[in-house]
């Protein structure tokens, strides 16, 4: 912890706490927002490609845009935390010289690397398509390489502006603007009778001109700090964002290295798998955005001292991810089989796989932010090791699974790995700042989702498979949740961060 406390808040206030539980309310409530929108998009994105191309396309798709996610992350090589936490420290302390320092020596660094990667990605893309059974992908990949610069650029800034504890640019940019973008682009394209590269043309023009408004948000951001001349701390920020680095690519390719392992296995099921994967994305689309909003009020309160209000905002966190994401697990549990002919006929073969992907998923919504916790209190050391330790069991289960049970080996791998780091998360949390996320709101949450999964196990036994039963238990499970969440009552926390959502107001 830093020995800067010289403004230290005191040790614990009723009213201090209100304020950052609110102003997290508020940050969380507008990227839950975008979050519905950016998934919503995504999710229809999917639908488009699934239904217009088939699966084999689905998966040459889906295969770019995993090189896609981990390539940006080699690429940010940590400075998305490091940014968002230094800024919000520099910002704690008062100092606009290493605020200005910080955010050009991030966005420089990231944006060269990406350029770099993306030359040597265009020029190896022929090989890489040999290597994964594919050379239809080499076009594919090539615009990956396109897109890269831009993606990595606005993922570095819209990190920047979540230092100042707003979410607004990163909302409107990177939650609705791409993804809006990107949809609006793929449908014309496939309106137009083109195929997958047209849509992944979709991609880079999505990305360029995202990068370019993150770039004039941060702009706008950056004029309110008092001019100063930039201090570049290049050691601090690279002490902290190398770990950070091996850490986000860790957890990223954590999420997608087995969709390139079913390529390099020539499994024909990755359009099954990638549209499984992306419902249970829409599922826990709540721990992004709240994720997004915990983190710099972790970095600013745990930098002063707080750790009280840290316990309250981890704790206040959980709830609200377990108690958003439970409705749409129950759907999933219950009705995978009625889900997935929705992208059509050829991939209701996911169902089983849709569900244990849902169990790990479901942990990992349990556990809450506890991975931002520990990079925002500065472990970020012992979140890389998570992370690291996490990928390696995944790959291991992967090279032995995906052999003998193909897309359902993989779905075991992903829920055994996420299982594992998130109980791992928890007790080092507890170690960290004595927190557990467990509250009587949870608790609520947790009477009222089972509540929901009986009377949605009641609707799939009376009402036969297909639209209607999928009508039918989506109606019940929403209406049995929320009426279960209001018999039990609101919580005086509920209520206060309800009200601060009601009435909305700007604050930095």
């Amino acid at each position: 912890m830093s020995a800067t406390t010289a403004s230290a808040v005191p040790e614990s206030t009723s009213d201090y706490g209100d304020r950052q539980v609110r102003g997290m309310a508020r940050g969380g409530g507008l990227n839950l927002l975008g979050a519905l929108c950016g998934q919503g998009a995504l999710f229809l994105v999917m639908l488009l490609l699934a239904r217009a191309l088939g699966t084999e396309e689905v998966g040459r798709y889906a295969q770019c845009y995993a090189l896609l996610a981990l390539l940006g992350l080699l690429s940010l090589s940590g400075f998305r935390a490091g940014l968002t936490r230094f800024v919000a420290v520099h910002l704690a302390d008062g100092d606009p010289a290493g605020i200005r320092g910080t955010v050009r020596l991030g966005l420089a660094i990231s944006g060269a690397g990406a350029v770099l990667i993306g030359a040597v990605l265009a020029v190896a893309s022929p090989a890489l398509a040999r290597a994964l059974h594919d050379p239809e992908l080499t076009g594919g990949f090539r615009l990956v390489a396109l897109a890269l610069p831009a993606a990595v650029v606005c993922e570095a800034a819209l990190a920047a502006t979540r230092g100042w504890r707003t979410q607004r640019p990163f909302t409107l940019v990177g939650q609705i603007y791409e993804p809006v973008t990107r949809l609006v682009l793929t449908a014309a394209v496939l309106a137009a009778g083109l195929g997958v590269t047209a849509a992944l043309w979709a991609v880079v023009v999505a990305a360029w001109t995202a990068a370019l408004l993150a770039l004039g948000a941060l702009t706008r951001l950056m004029r309110t700090v008092a001019p100063a001349p930039a201090a570049y701390r290049p050691r601090q920020l690279f002490g902290f964002s190398t770990v950070s680095w091996a850490s986000s690519l860790a957890s990223t390719g954590l999420i997608w290295i087995d969709t390139l392992l079913l390529g390099a296995f020539a499994n024909d099921d990755i359009g099954v798998y990638t549209v499984a994967t992306r419902l249970v994305t829409v599922a826990i689309f709540v721990l992004a955005p709240i994720n997004a909003a915990f983190g710099p009020y972790i970095a600013y309160l745990y930098h002063r001292d707080a750790l009280p209000e840290v316990r309250r905002v981890y704790k206040a966190a959980t709830g609200w991810v377990v108690r958003l994401s439970l409705p749409a697990f129950v759907a999933l549990l219950v009705f995978p089989s009625s889900l997935l002919p929705l992208f059509g006929p050829g991939f209701a073969t996911g169902a089983t796989v849709t569900v244990v992907l849902a169990v790990g998923q479901l942990v990992n919504a349990a556990t809450g932010p506890c991975g931002t916790l520990l990079n925002m209190s500065g472990r970020v050391s012992l979140n890389m090791l998570d992370n690291v330790g996490a990928l390696v069991l995944n790959v291991g289960l992967n090279l032995w699974l995906i052999p003998a049970h193909g897309i359902a080996g993989a779905a075991i791998a992903w829920s055994a790995s996420l299982v594992a780091v998130n109980l791992a998360r928890v007790a080092q949390v507890w170690w960290l700042v004595r927190a557990v996320p467990l509250t009587a709101g949870l608790a609520k949450g947790l009477a009222a989702g089972s509540g929901a999964l009986a009377a949605a196990l009641v609707v799939r036994w009376l009402v036969p498979e297909g639209a209607a039963q999928l009508a039918v238990g989506l109606s019940t499970v929403a209406i049995v949740y929320i009426g279960v969440v209001l018999l039990l009552g609101l919580s005086k926390e509920d209520t206060m961060v309800l009200r601060a959502l009601a009435r909305r107001r700007a604050r930095p």
